[in-house]
């Protein structure tokens, strides 16, 4: 299993200059991906551009939304960027998508919400066909510049019947979101299970996320942060901040569940920003 970190780019109080450090010490340290999580109604950093400045400083680290909300976005919109991402970063992007679950992005982007689904699936029919080079309706030209491979790897998130069809039939594996590796495990045998049975060859990406801040004051800044992104969830929030990880032996138990319920890539995001929690973090993996 591979062992990525997110950027913080949903952390109340992130400088702006944190990412390029966080990335390039990130990348020195070994951690084979960074990651970004994604709201619209929330102060957050854009994920794309984000992982944007990530790449302009570094050259061998993956880039991974985990994940993107995709149908709150304008189709074209996010093919262009996706591309131009992909293609600054060498092919480096895995572009992570699900429907989302909250109104309120969807109200901001001037985007459906009841309608989500149904546009996500037209909405992904567009994005390969726009990496692919061809012509989208209403362009006489393509409309991203060339992609690597001719396409941008994707991995899909949700737990309906239908995110299981969108990752057999546009992805390159499924993300679980936030939770602990026994919520995982049944979908990653779902996935495995379809992923044959739809003829694909090979095995698919697994993905996971879980949050951590290592220290005293990471930990204490780390639950009021995430007890206010999740805010919106009542009493779930609690349970987000009690399975945040704060210690060495949290981090290597989780990293050892997580593999051990067939986990390929663990995301681990932090819930404080201080650019001392690379070091730490890539420590307690030894």
């Amino acid at each position: 299993m591979e062992v990525g970190i997110g950027l913080p780019n949903a952390v109340l109080g992130a400088s702006g200059e944190v990412f390029r450090d966080w990335a390039r010490r990130a990348e020195e340290r070994g951690f084979f991906a960074l990651s970004t999580i994604d709201r619209l109604a929330y102060p957050s950093y854009d994920s794309l551009t984000s992982l944007t400045a990530a790449a302009a400083v570094t050259e061998r680290i993956r880039l991974v939304t985990a994940i993107l909300l995709g149908p709150a976005y304008p189709p074209v919109l996010l093919a262009r960027n996706s591309a131009a991402l992909a293609a600054i970063s060498g092919g480096r992007l895995t572009l992570g998508l699900g429907v989302g679950g909250r109104a309120d992005d969807f109200e901001l982007s001037q985007r459906p919400f009841h309608t989500r689904g149904h546009d996500f699936d037209a909405e992904l029919e567009l994005l390969h066909q726009a990496w692919a080079g061809e012509r989208i309706d209403g362009s006489p030209e393509p409309v991203v510049p060339p992609v690597p491979g001719g396409r941008v790897p994707v991995m899909l998130g949700g737990n309906a019947d239908k995110a299981v069809e969108r990752t057999v039939r546009w992805g390159e594996g499924w993300i679980a979101g936030g939770g602990p590796p026994a919520m995982a495990a049944p979908m990653y045998e779902r996935i495995r299970a379809a992923w044959k049975d739809g003829g694909r060859d090979g095995e698919p990406r697994f993905g996971a996320l879980a949050y951590f801040a290592l220290g005293d004051e990471a930990a204490a800044r780390g639950a009021e942060n995430l007890r206010h992104y999740y805010g919106f969830l009542g009493e779930y929030a609690q349970m987000v901040v009690d399975g945040m990880l704060t210690s060495e032996q949290a981090v290597k138990d989780a990293v050892r569940a997580f593999q051990d319920v067939g986990c390929t890539e663990l995301y681990l995001d932090p819930a404080f920003a201080g650019l001392g929690q690379v070091d730490r973090l890539a420590d307690a993996l030894g």
